[in-house]
């Protein structure tokens, strides 16, 4: 069958712009670890779609807010990560945990808003979710339920797992050159791991790909022409799944996992695929953990940021960083086989190029694909 994803999907800017409106503006998407913001006025920094926003901690309560100030436009936070309180760099404007200006320097002197304006001058807030310790942020003025994003049993799963997660985290970003949904096509794709990765992942872990006859039939069929918005959201929520998908050719055992505690007992390789563009993994049954987070920036480029962290430690232990830098190697070289093969996967696409031809076992990536069209393509939205 032919995709039904053509060049242009992968080239547009004008597709691209698309997307970060009803995708990226509407549904929830990562913005961090609730272990990162745990401290009182500690922050996260991103650009989600295009808009600057922070996270930030009011003694202990998390909230997001547009990271621009209202008074002449400056970042309030200007690094990823810290700790400081919601202070503008330019004038010294601080905000409060509603967003608005606590404390103006030199207003009745300079400014002198009516009282009327002050009181309206509010930071734009979004809406934030913590499942477990992954948080997830909302962009549209009406978001909606996560629980219509993510079904119930993959909400509990992910909150089982990541309440697992170590506070010491390790994180980098790679800067790719291929489109954000070339990076969700592949990891639909266990087929590529014993050719991509024959070197690496494939000789610890195997992946069974087999021929799913339910799904690839209903993967060819277009989708019906009067589809309501709560069944594109019912659709939706099929694409985000987590459990165990591979098995260890002799799980290896090493000493600082007798320093962590383990989430789960199953010897398996777990994956959790969050729709739009997030990626969890558990390597070895629940010692470890990596999250891989594909961020579009340009048609034909894509961040992808990495994060590393144990299951919770039971004790301090003193190579404790040493292990996630070995688990940073480690993604540093299956990583890196993706993206060179996703770069020649990009850098093969032009606009009289050719459509892929899809085979049986790829019925994931068509339930997928003809979702995206019929949002992207059409005045549907989400």
């Amino acid at each position: 069958m032919q995709s039904r994803m053509v060049p242009r999907h992968y080239l547009s800017q004008d597709v691209f712009d698309r997307e970060q409106v009803k995708l990226f503006r509407k549904l929830w998407v990562f913005a961090g670890l609730r272990t990162m913001v745990s401290r009182h006025n500690d922050f996260l920094g991103r650009t989600i779609a295009g808009i600057p926003v922070v996270i930030q901690n009011f003694d202990g309560e998390l909230k997001a807010f547009e990271n621009v100030c209202v008074h002449r436009g400056a970042r309030l936070q200007c690094a990823p990560t810290g700790n400081r309180p919601l202070v503008c760099p330019y004038h010294c404007w601080k905000y409060d945990a509603t967003g608005a200006p606590s404390k103006i320097p030199l207003h009745d002197e300079l400014y002198r808003y009516p009282d009327d304006e002050r009181q309206s001058m509010r930071l734009r807030q979004f809406a934030l979710r913590a499942v477990g310790n992954v948080l997830f942020i909302n962009l549209a003025d009406d978001p909606l339920p996560i629980e219509e994003q993510f079904d119930h049993a993959f909400l509990a799963l992910l909150e089982s797992s990541s309440n697992a997660y170590d506070t010491e985290v390790m994180t980098t970003t790679f800067r790719a050159h291929f489109n954000w949904k070339i990076g969700y096509e592949n990891l639909r794709d266990p087929n590529h791991v014993g050719f991509v990765h024959s070197k690496s992942l494939a000789r610890s872990v195997s992946f069974a790909t087999a021929v799913d006859e339910v799904m690839n039939r209903e993967g060819t069929q277009d989708l019906p022409p009067h589809l309501d918005q709560s069944a594109r959201r019912a659709l939706l929520r099929q694409f985000s799944v987590g459990g165990a998908e591979g098995t260890f050719k002799g799980a290896a055992h090493y000493d600082w996992q007798a320093n962590v505690e383990r989430w789960g007992d199953q010897d398996a390789y777990f994956n959790w695929l969050a729709y739009p563009n997030l990626h969890i993994s558990t390597g070895d049954g629940g010692f470890s953990f990596s999250i891989e987070h594909h961020v579009p920036v340009a048609p034909g480029r894509t961040d992808m940021e990495i994060y590393w962290m144990t299951a919770k430690k039971r004790a301090p232990y003193a190579y404790a960083s040493t292990v996630l830098t070995s688990k940073m190697h480690g993604s540093k070289l299956v990583v890196g086989e993706d993206i060179q093969i996703m770069e020649e996967v990009q850098a093969a696409v032009h606009a009289d190029g050719p459509v892929a031809r899809q085979g049986d076992y790829e019925g994931f990536n068509k339930l997928v694909e003809r979702w995206y069209v019929d949002i992207i393509d059409t005045a549907h939205e989400v």
